[in-house]
């Protein structure tokens, strides 16, 4: 097995007027897990989505329905993304894939070009331990330092409080593992973190900087800004449902 994708899904959508499961929630007519799915489906063999205890019933129903290749783990309580992205470690420990792709579940403005050369550096033969996609935007969420070398060495974050740069580079909330970085470095890396203490959770980026002096860490420039906006409010919300708009009408 080449890849499997993670998705963390355990948020609900408060933020955006739903009671349910975030993933669940409809982004231009479909369940942003149905993005994903055909965003992702054809790089990747199997989807591991991270559920919450509650929500078990709804995304069980849900895969029954698109006979997709899909397994549930389970996050016991919201404690961050660094125990989400844990909580598939069984599954991954069973199927053994060369690696491991992770996004978040309100990612669905990455594109299709950036998907595809993300997986084709991730299945090189010497791929790095760790790939991902970035891009420089104005007023970034997240913002990675490097040092004269260019190698990251460390990762702000405006959820947490950090002062931001008005010009950064960020994520997509979408990144490439090896196993052995999977299951190996990122558990060791969990062993001594502790929660942030803006958010107060476990968060998966400041391995980045963790696994940078380590091993390989290498990124692929993006598209645009817009594949690393997350729909976390109604206003992202429109946002993505326009260029998802714009993305449809020139396929067709």
């Amino acid at each position: 097995m080449d890849r499997i994708l993670i998705v963390p899904a355990a948020g609900r959508g408060s933020r955006l007027g739903a009671a349910g499961p975030k993933a669940l929630i409809p982004v231009a007519g479909q369940p942003m897990l149905d993005h994903l799915l055909r965003q992702h489906g054809p790089s990747v063999d199997r989807l591991v989505v991270v559920v919450a205890p509650a929500a078990v019933d709804d995304f069980t129903e849900f895969a029954a329905r698109r006979n997709a290749p899909i397994d549930l783990a389970i996050q016991q309580q919201p404690t961050g993304m660094l125990d989400a992205i844990l909580a598939a470690e069984p599954t991954i420990a069973q199927y053994r894939p060369r690696r491991i792709a992770i996004t978040w579940c309100d990612q669905i403005a990455v594109s299709g070009v950036t998907i595809d050369r993300l997986r084709a550096r991730a299945l090189t033969p010497r791929a790095a331990a760790l790939v991902f996609p970035t891009i420089v935007m104005d007023r970034p969420y997240i913002h990675f330092n490097r040092d004269a070398g260019g190698r990251i060495v460390g990762v702000r974050q405006r959820r947490e409080g950090d002062v931001m740069p008005e010009r950064g580079e960020a994520d997509m909330g979408l990144f490439d593992l090896s196993l052995d970085t999977y299951l190996n470095e990122l558990t060791a890396f969990a062993r001594g973190t502790k929660v942030a203490s803006g958010t107060g959770e476990r968060n998966f980026l400041p391995f980045i900087p963790w696994i940078a002096e380590r091993d390989a860490v290498e990124t692929i420039p993006g598209i645009a800004p817009i594949e690393a906006l997350g729909v976390n409010t109604p206003d992202e919300l429109a946002a993505v449902e326009a260029y998802l708009a714009r993305q449809a009408a020139n396929r067709s």
